[in-house]
């Protein structure tokens, strides 16, 4: 009888130990920031589901330019946020590590528009004047690269808003300018005269081969807060796995993406959406697909200019990794 009363005894604190493992304190409100256009395609669903929920577990602000996003970071007023990568790469630095990249959601999404027909291949840039936006981001950083490996020269004039250079391509008073999804996708829409003349995504990997360079175009990243994963796993894996439904939502339902997208004000409107979506990217790579290439893409941004991933190479502890 002694014998099983410690039997049972030791069965009962197992379970206790086991129950007390597996149970995980859950966050009241998941702070989650994320941007206009294509580095909030991916979350539309989510978006959605929690405007829709009576008691939502994720709170998301939808930022207009990164740089709001990246004051709140510094401060560590959220949990998760979706940003460029390398800005992503800098505040990690900035930061002394307070944050780590969990998966890549945005490929290459910048494209040189052209009113007229004279640019057919990267080198008819040379000795042309072309307006940009994105200065001292990644799509800079992109042009450079891909600018410098073809040996192009070219004056590069940089305007602070994409909508200001969409608008003014719209109207025909530019001729020629790099902008990404949706704004190139607004000015394609609004004027029948403007074609895509390169696609930056492919004028990438061509330089990238050239150079011997393996790291992928990924321009958008969401990174989560260190302290938050170490108390939350549970919670930081239950939003990848509905992040990852998010995007196969927005691929799996154009019409209804494009829906969804405009009424949660991440593109202005549902035609543009339409359009756009196909050509923005929305991806979700995480685990090894993204720590290579990743790590690629920053070695390659560090070597053009080690001011954009925050003056140095970040080190490995910057990727989240599943326990």
């Amino acid at each position: 009888m002694k014998k099983f009363i410690s039997l049972v005894l030791a069965a009962i604190l197992s379970m206790s130990v086991l129950v007390s493992c597996a149970q995980e304190p859950t966050p009241d409100t998941v702070r989650v920031y994320t941007l206009k256009g294509p580095t909030g395609i991916g979350m539309a669903k989510m978006i959605s589901d929690a405007k829709n929920s009576e008691d939502p577990l994720y709170d998301f602000t939808i930022a207009s330019a990164p740089d709001v996003i990246q004051a709140e970071i510094i401060k560590g007023e959220y949990e998760i946020a979706a940003l460029p990568t390398n800005l992503a790469a800098a505040l990690y630095n900035k930061t002394e590590g307070a944050l780590m990249v969990a998966a890549v959601n945005t490929l290459g999404v910048l494209y040189v528009l052209e009113n007229g027909n004279t640019i057919q291949s990267i080198q008819d840039l040379n000795g042309k004047q072309i307006y940009a936006t994105g200065q001292g981001s990644t799509p800079e950083y992109i042009l450079n690269y891909i600018l410098e490996t073809n040996g192009i020269e070219c004056e590069v004039i940089y305007l602070t808003e994409h909508a200001e250079l969409a608008t003014q391509m719209a109207a025909g008073s530019i001729t020629l300018g790099m902008l990404p999804v949706p704004n190139s996708t607004t000015v394609l829409t609004k004027n029948a005269d403007v074609r895509v003349a390169l696609n930056l995504t492919e004028e990438w990997e061509k330089a990238a081969a050239k150079n011997g360079d393996d790291g992928a175009l990924y321009q958008g990243c969401l990174v989560i807060r260190r302290d938050f994963a170490e108390q939350y796993p549970e919670t930081v894996k239950k939003f990848l796995e509905e992040y990852k439904a998010s995007v196969a939502f927005v691929h799996d339902d154009l019409d209804l993406a494009a829906e969804t997208v405009a009424a949660c004000e991440i593109i202005p409107a549902a035609a543009i959406a339409m359009k756009a979506i196909p050509d923005a990217n929305i991806v979700c790579i995480t685990g090894e697909e993204m720590v290579k290439g990743l790590t690629g893409f920053y070695k390659v941004l560090f070597d053009s200019n080690p001011k954009s991933v925050g003056g140095k190479l970040p080190d490995e502890k910057i990727f989240y990794a599943e326990n």
